[in-house]
């Protein structure tokens, strides 16, 4: 196997260091449109693991052009590309991965259109719509493009296919819930508002009307930041008030899973849901570029790109950041004995022991875990199949063996959970 890695960010940057204690590849080709970006993860793996540096390889790359993309991945004969940049890129990536003949995997999928907030319609375009409708070409390639491989999605969904094959007779509710009680604090010890993700990523995700799932109903929408409800995360977080947002989940669940109902909330806060209330009232969470005044004369630009460079770099922040990060799948119906269950599948990511480990922050890191799983799977032919597929298509057992695999035995040190809400 040998994988083009687009994008040396933070995910990027993790994804490569975890990888470098695994040995299912035979190269990565570390890539950004920055060369300086991946030549730093690889100097940073080779001062760490040695010998090991030699199966890292550093190239320029411009994501949003789908023939760079497919003729980077020709140079370095790469099998697989691996897309761990904006999703405003999938389309690009999506489409120099399948014209240089690889198969491909992203962590978030192709971005939706403004929904209305009726919540008896769902019309537009969803998100992933877009690669779905072209799963003809890549079975037709011969091709697999395995969508929504991140932490949430990702994890979540293998949590899903995990719960149904082994878990549930019935399923009830399929409830993605999130949280964490990580805080980040200045150089004088005050906390701050920091993102742990990225605030582009994250006002796509916040700001359209979230997806709900029904199997009377299909898809529907319903208003940002509604039905709120407090969650219990494990190890520690506690209590946290989670409320709707848009995200993959929903839209890939239903296609693989068989339950009454599919959701996904997230523990947000109210102080950054006040902020990402005013970056729309003031516009600022949008797209479309527009005319600004600059030293050297007018320029335009994107608002939503001067909030992201006003921000600090999510992948900076762990040396500030406390506190952990957990990310999971809430289940609901009947147990394979006949009786009603209700679990929570989880993994918490600690921001001490990332930083400690890889110099990676903790949410990062745990975004990045999960595709290194998938990518050994597939070089073993543990998973295998052509087309457009989502992380539930998969046998989940193989992946959660691996992840929860030692740290003595070359495993990855945070493994997953399971929690009987019911017991």
């Amino acid at each position: 196997m040998k994988i083009l890695l687009v994008g040396a960010g933070g995910v990027g940057d993790a994804i490569a260091k975890i990888a470098a204690r695994r040995d299912f590849f035979e190269t990565m080709i570390v890539s950004d449109y920055d060369l300086s970006r991946a030549e730093r993860t690889i100097a940073w793996i080779t001062a760490r693991h040695g010998d090991q540096g030699a199966r890292f390889v550093a190239a320029r790359i411009d994501a949003s052009d789908p023939d760079n993309v497919a003729s980077v991945a020709t140079e370095h004969g790469a099998t697989h590309v691996m897309n761990a940049v904006e999703p405003k890129f999938v389309p690009t990536i999506f489409a120099g991965a399948l014209a240089a003949g690889v198969d491909y995997l992203d962590m978030a999928m192709s971005l939706s259109e403004p929904h209305p907030t009726d919540p008896h319609s769902q019309t537009g375009v969803k998100l992933g719509d877009d690669q779905f409708a072209q799963a003809p070409d890549w079975e037709t390639a011969g091709r697999l493009a395995v969508v929504g491989m991140g932490v949430e999605p990702g994890l979540s969904d293998v949590f899903a296919r995990y719960a149904a094959d082994h878990l549930f007779s019935e399923i009830d509710e399929l409830g993605t819930r999130d949280g964490a009680n990580l805080v980040v604090r200045d150089e004088a010890g005050n906390e701050i508002f920091a993102p742990s993700f990225s605030i582009w990523t994250t006002i796509e995700e916040c700001l359209n009307p979230p997806v709900i799932w029904e199997k009377d109903r299909g898809w529907y929408t319903t208003a940002p930041f509604s039905e709120p409800e407090v969650f219990v995360f494990p190890e520690g977080i506690g209590p946290v008030e989670c409320v709707n947002v848009e995200h993959e989940e929903v839209l890939l669940m239903p296609r693989w899973v068989d339950a009454k109902r599919v959701t996904f909330k997230y523990g947000l806060g109210d102080e950054f849901i006040g902020i990402l209330k005013t970056l729309n009232q003031l516009g600022l969470d949008k797209t479309e570029p527009v005319r600004v005044r600059s030293a050297d004369g007018p320029v335009m630009v994107a608002p939503r790109d001067v909030v992201a460079a006003g921000l600090p770099d999510p992948a900076t922040l762990g040396p500030r950041m406390t506190g952990k990060t957990c990310a999971g799948l809430w289940v609901t119906g009947t147990g394979i004995n006949g009786e009603p269950r209700e679990v929570y599948l989880y993994h918490v990511s600690d921001n001490e022991w990332t930083m400690g480990e890889y110099e990676a922050q903790c949410v990062v890191w745990q975004t990045a875990l999960n595709p290194v799983i998938a990518l050994e799977l597939l070089a073993t032919g543990v998973w295998t199949g052509t087309g457009v597929l989502g992380p539930e298509a998969f046998d989940a057992k193989p992946f959660l063996d691996l992840m929860a695999l030692p740290v003595a035995e070359g495993g990855f040190g945070q493994a997953w959970g399971l929690e009987d809400r019911l017991a």
